[in-house]
């Protein structure tokens, strides 16, 4: 029989180490239900060596939602490239990934941590949505959005984060039907307040001009198209006019 010979790690790797295996258990399970001994034996130590690197299960919790938040800001980066309603569609797919990746886990992170909430894990929620917010204006190529294109943006990654919570429990829509409507909403939502902002109507125009007719956005109006024989007809008098 060959006795295993336990590898030292340097403290960095060492701390590393636990909170990968700390945000796989809290990604399995509520972390109130995840022990620091459970965590010791699966990265292999002793239960007092966790606290060497780690004063308690908070600190490590929170150290593994940092990095969760780190992973999930990092999954709206899309290059700039190509057209907006295909990168999105990336950017949403990616999104699932994690969700349905790690659960219990990202329910922990987006409502703010499983004790009832904490300075640190509402920080790193709220940095998760700024990611999110500029990678959005980054994509329509707007330094300093109109006030109502900036509503727009972050009423979106909020529909999306909230869409996603109410996803995991019981799944009841394809994930893929989920992803793709998520981006329909973004042109949705951009397009009403397009109706309303001249400046905003000129940004969406740029990048609806870019839209090939079998894309994401072009999609979006073959459905609301479907629907139209349906609507009642409006005067033209009667439309709203926009705001000034």
């Amino acid at each position: 029989m060959t006795t295993g010979v336990r590898r030292r790690m340097g403290v960095d790797e060492r701390r590393a180490q636990l909170i990968g295996v700390a945000l796989e258990l809290f990604s399995r399970r509520s972390p109130d239900d995840v022990s620091i001994d459970e965590i010791a034996a699966a990265a292999g130590i002793s239960r007092p060596l966790v606290y060497h690197y780690f004063p308690g299960k908070r600190s490590l919790y929170e150290a593994a939602l940092r990095r969760a938040a780190d992973e999930l800001a990092g999954r709206f980066v899309e290059p700039r490239e190509g057209p907006m309603g295909a990168r999105l569609l990336r950017v949403m797919h990616r999104f699932f990934d994690f969700v349905e990746e790690h659960g219990p886990g990202f329910s922990a992170l987006m409502r703010g941590g499983s004790w009832g909430g904490s300075s640190t894990a509402d920080a790193l929620v709220d940095g998760v949505r700024q990611a999110a917010y500029e990678q959005i204006l980054g994509h329509l190529d707007v330094v300093s959005p109109p006030a109502r294109l900036e509503l727009v943006v972050r009423s979106w990654v909020s529909l999306a984060e909230s869409t996603a919570l109410l996803w995991l429990d019981g799944r009841r829509v394809p994930r893929a039907e989920l992803e793709l409507q998520l981006v329909h909403d973004f042109a949705a939502l951009a397009s009403v307040s397009a109706a309303y902002d001249q400046e905003v109507a000129g940004i969406m125009l740029r990048v609806f001009a870019q839209e090939p007719t079998d894309g994401p956005f072009g999609e979006l109006l073959a459905r609301l198209s479907a629907l139209a024989p349906a609507a009642p007809a409006v005067p033209p008098q009667r439309l709203p006019q926009p705001l000034r």
